[in-house]
């Protein structure tokens, strides 16, 4: 099947003198996203010739903990909702979400 469009998503880091990010800037083509600032990102890229996973976790030095602690849980929501819609594996997707009730609890983070 011939490649019909491409997309770009780019990411900007702007790093202090000991390599602590300070900045992050991302933009995205097809979300008409353009140099737009964030304090924190998670990537994971699947490497499939070494069946291995590839991270990318940064986050700026002024990132406040209460946030963080609110990025992680609502990151392992969307994780159980992508696992579900790729797997079609309804058990495990929901035992994922008794986990992000627990760990939202164990934060006490408000829903």
């Amino acid at each position: 099947m011939a490649v019909k469009n491409t997309s770009k998503i780019e990411f900007k880091i702007s790093l202090d003198e000991n390599n602590i990010p300070e900045k992050i800037h991302w933009s995205a083509d097809d979300g008409d996203v353009k140099n737009a600032e964030t304090k924190a990102m998670l990537i994971s890229v699947w490497d499939n010739k070494k069946k291995d996973t590839l991270k990318v976790d940064l986050w700026t030095k002024d990132m406040p903990l209460d946030e963080m602690q609110q990025f992680f849980h609502q990151t392992l929501v969307s994780m159980a909702t992508t696992f579900e819609t790729a797997t079609n594996d309804d058990k495990m997707a929901a035992t994922m979400r008794d986990f992000c009730d627990y760990f939202a609890e164990k934060l006490e983070l408000k829903k």
